[in-house]
């Protein structure tokens, strides 16, 4: 099972998640910019940040054979601190970096004015660099948070190809589907979506334009959900094939709109096909 994780921030994983995301079948990932748990206080802390991204966590990646990209913003929740708003001066010079694939995340968190002129400043900065858009929906008034995102997505003119909205659940994944971006979801342990209602959404709304994540980051959650994912899929009765094309070919497709993926070096040896067992981790 070959997979590329499209949102996952490997900056709070171990050596020992980069091992076994590899064993399960990773081949690839992206890493979106984001929030690191602690207020930051200066643009400063940001380029310090963004240029890990871009080096020493692509080269962390490579040693476990996983192709690291990554995107580029100032995220919803920071966006709030006055004294941040310079990081948006700063995205310019990152955005025409190899291995940055999109914008993201970008989008609301409180749902404040200064969210919608950050998101909107940064969906403009996605055309002018013809790139594509990892979209974050606040965690509290999903529905309403999601209507409001793709307004301002309408607003900006943006093709709706070219978006992807991420962390949708069943009660706003058919807002996005009628909108024609791309529908994420972030599997967790106990919050957001779990895998036995990612497959019920797949069977009700296909596999096309979806894309399935971790989102694995500082908080309580496993970086092996896209792998739980398939397995899911598989003992639900969907084919190889769909487990691949939700798993691998539509991050490609999505992020491929960038022209900076980088995967030909991938290694999709024998460990990674379907005939492995279900990823097991600890004591599971």
């Amino acid at each position: 099972m070959r997979i590329f994780d499209p949102h996952i921030h490997m900056t709070s994983r171990t050596t020992d998640d980069y091992e076994a995301m590899h064993a399960a079948g990773v081949r690839a990932v992206v890493e979106p910019a984001f929030w690191l748990g602690q207020p930051r206080t200066s643009v400063a802390t940001f380029v310090d940040y963004f240029d890990s991204l871009l080096g020493w966590e692509s080269y962390r990646a490579a040693q476990f054979g996983i192709q690291h990209h990554c995107t580029m913003a100032l995220n919803p929740k920071e966006a709030n601190d006055p004294r941040l708003l310079g990081v948006l001066d700063e995205l310019p010079r990152y955005l025409v970096k190899d291995r940055v694939v999109a914008v993201g995340e970008v989008g609301f968190d409180s749902m404040t004015p200064v969210e919608h002129e950050v998101f909107s400043r940064q969906l403009e900065l996605a055309v002018e660099h013809d790139l594509p858009v990892l979209v974050h929906t606040p965690h509290r008034d999903k529905a309403q948070g999601t209507r409001r995102t793709l307004d301002v997505v309408r607003e900006s003119g943006i093709a709706p190809e070219r978006v992807v909205v991420d962390h949708l659940n069943e009660v706003t994944v058919g807002l996005v589907a009628d909108s024609g971006c791309w529908m994420g979801f972030s599997i967790y342990p106990n919050t957001k979506m779990s895998e036995e209602r990612m497959v019920r959404v797949l069977r009700e709304h296909g596999t096309d334009r979806m894309l399935v994540n971790s989102a694995a980051d500082w908080g309580r959650s496993d970086p092996l959900k896209t792998r739980r994912t398939g397995d899911a899929m598989l003992a639900d009765g969907f084919t190889e094939q769909d487990v691949d094309q939700v798993l691998w070919a539509n991050p490609v497709r999505f992020y491929g709109q960038s022209g900076r993926l980088e995967l030909s070096d991938v290694d999709l040896d024998p460990a990674a096909t379907f005939a492995g067992s279900s990823v097991k981790r600890g004591g599971e």
